[in-house]
């Protein structure tokens, strides 16, 4: 039927030891392979707690039990804990992954720290903390990312420079509607070298709580999208949701898109899909934007069209 990417974001110190192996497991039993974007450097997870202001954020907290899913422990990074350095305490449960076959990429350096300072902060700072997780990354993998995802789809025009500078072929850095629909970025007169595959469909942390969904009423939501729909999707998911109490309901919609007929791949199977196929060389070239997705607070960085 349709090629759809899954794309797995590990956020925390919890996400990567915890989640991560659950959900390698999962893959392992079903066949899947996946692609992880790891935070490489410090958890300051419980830096977000300035974001108590933000329109929609409470909203949010209070649908989707994030004290449930990330722990107090979790939460308290950065404020009352000192910030554990993800890269290094989870080195080995990283390397597992890429071991399994998995597709291995970079989220971030610091996952709160970049999201709630990218827009605004010139392209020194942007090129040093790609740099950070950049350098990590080869410390643990020995080998180069080949894909970038950004911390909470926020982005800005040199870190997406910057993509090209490492000479990746493909992204997923912001977000779309459904219907996957592969972009170049526009800059200035140039257009980026790499491809952008923003995430399409929406997530379950975007879904539990509306319309009185629990968790198995959004994987049913996200399968009524993908019910003999012939497109390409993109699927965003957190190792700390999907990973752990959200792990049974993800594995119905994993279950539910197999019978659908669908092939579940990594970002770089479905980049391959897309060059071998011609189609990149028709492509639209867009503009970096930014703007807001249904049930996330803040701005993300996202397709003008689809």
């Amino acid at each position: 039927m349709a090629k759809i990417a899954l794309k797995v974001d590990v956020d925390t110190l919890l996400g990567t030891k915890v989640g991560t192996p659950n959900l390698a497991k999962l893959f392992a039993e079903l066949g899947i392979k996946a692609t992880f974007l790891f935070s490489l450097g410090p958890d300051h997870t419980g830096w977000a707690l300035k974001r108590i202001f933000r329109p929609g954020f409470l909203k949010k907290v209070s649908r989707t039990s994030v004290v449930e899913h990330y722990g107090i422990k979790t939460l308290l990074y950065g404020v009352l804990l000192p910030a554990p350095d993800i890269g290094k305490l989870a080195a080995i449960e990283m390397r597992a992954i890429d071991q399994a076959g998995h597709e291995t990429g970079i989220h971030t350096w610091d996952h709160v720290y970049w999201q709630d300072n990218v827009y605004q902060r010139d392209p020194d700072w942007t090129r040093k903390q790609m740099q950070q997780a950049f350098d990590r990354f080869i410390e643990i993998f020995q080998h180069p990312p080949v894909t970038h995802g950004a911390a909470g789809w926020q982005m800005n025009q040199s870190a997406l420079e910057q993509i090209d500078v490492w000479g990746m072929q493909y992204a997923s850095d912001g977000r779309s509607q459904p219907n996957l629909a592969p972009y170049r970025i526009q800059f200035g007169s140039q257009k980026s070298k790499h491809v952008q595959y923003p995430t399409t469909l929406p997530t379950f942390d975007e879904l539990i709580g509306i319309d009185q969904l629990d968790a198995f009423g959004a994987a049913r939501r996200i399968l009524q999208i993908t019910q003999s729909n012939p497109n390409d999707q993109v699927f965003t998911l957190h190792a700390e949701l999907e990973g752990q109490k959200l792990l049974p309901a993800f594995q119905v919609l994993l279950k539910g898109w197999l019978d659908q007929g669908h092939e579940l791949v990594t970002m770089g199977d479905l980049h391959g899909s897309w060059l071998a196929t011609g189609q990149l060389d028709k492509i639209a070239t867009e503009p970096f934007s930014y703007g807001t997705v249904a049930n996330r607070s803040g701005e993300l960085m996202v397709q003008m069209h689809s």
